[in-house]
């Protein structure tokens, strides 16, 4: 009996510590969202992303741009005693006149793929803030079911000692002492795998909101923000959400891909324009022919014949994914049509289950409490007494998930039909803006610095 006393009941107020948080400090759904919208990895990681693909619109732009380059040489002979230096420098301008309508397509293809890009980033921002509010309540129920584990030991800790009561003054058996610590020993393993959930639940979501969840208050669905029917939630999926919309760009820039390869059969022309300037020093003493200075104005005709079957190869290549890009839009929407009927399945079978589990709590504890009673005049046995309290715990349990799941399938809907944003949530936290970047940069001439400095 020491041990217990030693071990168990400071494993038990410590599960309450973690079951009961200060309610003064708590950290609200929201204000976990809005951390996780500004500091998670992956999220950063997918802006930075998007921030890259912004540069091939002015990578493609610069197609159609002039070259301009400079040239020097330089050479020192030595024949038969006489030193010769001669030297050249100069300048010369390149500027493409056609190319076949290769630049245009390249640029509106890298259009398209920075508007896909920002919906892939849209898409990654629903699925951080869904997973963030997963993690939310996962910590919740399972330190909720971690304070029942320990509820659950005390009062099996009181049916060992009362068992062994009754079985000192000839009331009980061996059996029900036996009975009594075989529960438990089996409530002590259930409140560390419990406890253990709590660990691992908290470091998920440490990993996807960048904070320990120190006090997190009772979370509810979203019921306001959800649509009236399950036809309204398709209705809605298939046509605002990101994954679908993305993948409609990503046909785009294919399409626009295959007309630049094309245009390598078309002529290609350049204009040209060049300085330059030469001499030549001799010495010791000898004639030279000075210097010269020169200009040169040309225009350069290139027609394709025959490229070895290259381009022909690119063309069908380029076919062939935007064949795959339109195949992939209908994945896409088979996929988000699954996710909004699996979402609002669960979200309704959620509120049946809650509703059951609520009344199933209530009448599992009323028959405990009677078989108790009914016990304590011997009309009951110690088994019954244990029976109906893990009927109790059961039932509590199935109530805490029942309530997590509600809310994770109301923020699954709105995921599903990717109306889950920081905007549309109301985070207290200032919206990412990938335009900003872009139009700092697709225009862009020369210089080396990104728009942020670096």
């Amino acid at each position: 009996m020491s041990f217990y006393r030693r071990f168990l009941i400071p494993l038990v107020a410590s599960s309450a510590l973690i079951a009961a948080p200060a309610i003064a400090s708590a950290e609200t759904i929201l204000g976990a969202l809005a951390k996780a919208y500004q500091n998670n990895s992956t999220l950063n990681s997918e802006r930075a992303g998007v921030r890259v693909t912004d540069e091939d619109v002015a990578i493609a732009k610069s197609g159609m741009r002039p070259r301009i380059q400079g040239t020097a040489s330089f050479a020192l002979t030595h024949n038969d005693g006489t030193d010769i230096r001669t030297g050249e420098f100069g300048v010369s301008l390149t500027q493409p006149i056609f190319d076949g309508f290769q630049t245009r397509n390249n640029v509106r293809a890298a259009e398209a793929g920075v508007r896909a890009a920002n919906e892939g980033l849209r898409n990654q921002e629903l699925n951080t803030l869904f997973n963030a509010a997963s993690a939310y309540m996962d910590v919740i129920r399972d330190r909720q079911i971690a304070a029942l584990r320990a509820q659950n030991l005390e009062f099996l800790e009181e049916q060992v000692r009362s068992a062994r009561s009754r079985f000192d003054v000839g009331e009980g058996t061996r059996t029900d002492v036996a009975q009594a610590e075989a529960r438990r020993q089996a409530a002590l393993a259930q409140l560390s795998a419990a406890r253990a959930s709590v660990t691992s639940s908290s470091a998920v979501y440490r990993q996807l909101i960048g904070d320990a969840p120190d006090n997190l208050k009772t979370a509810n669905p979203l019921v306001k923000l959800l649509p009236k029917n399950l036809d309204s939630a398709l209705a809605t999926g298939l046509a605002a959400h990101p994954a679908i919309k993305g993948r409609q760009h990503q046909i785009d820039a294919a399409s626009f891909r295959v007309k630049s390869a094309e245009g390598t059969f078309l002529p290609q022309v350049n204009g040209s324009v060049g300085l330059s300037h030469s001499y030549q020093d001799t010495s010791p003493g000898i004639p030279s022919d000075g210097s010269r200075d020169s200009a040169r104005v040309g225009i350069n005709l290139t027609v394709p014949i025959y490229q070895g079957g290259q381009a022909s190869a690119q063309v069908r290549k380029n076919k062939e994914s935007l064949g795959q890009a339109r195949i992939n839009l209908d994945v896409a929407r088979d996929q988000v049509r699954a996710a909004v009927v699996s979402a609002w399945s669960q979200y309704q079978a959620a509120q049946g289950v809650l509703s059951a589990n609520h009344e199933l709590v209530r009448a599992a504890q009323l028959a405990l409490n009677g078989v108790i009673e009914e016990r304590n005049v011997g009309q009951r046995t110690t088994l019954d007494v244990l029976n109906a309290q893990a009927d109790v715990i059961a039932a509590k349990v199935d109530r805490v998930r029942a309530e997590r799941d509600i809310v994770v399938a109301s923020y699954a809907i709105l995921s599903a039909t990717g109306n889950l944003s920081a905007n549309r949530l109301g985070l207290q936290v200032a919206e990412y803006r990938p335009q900003e970047h872009y139009e700092a940069v697709k225009d862009k001439w020369y210089g080396l610095r990104t728009p942020d400095g670096r």
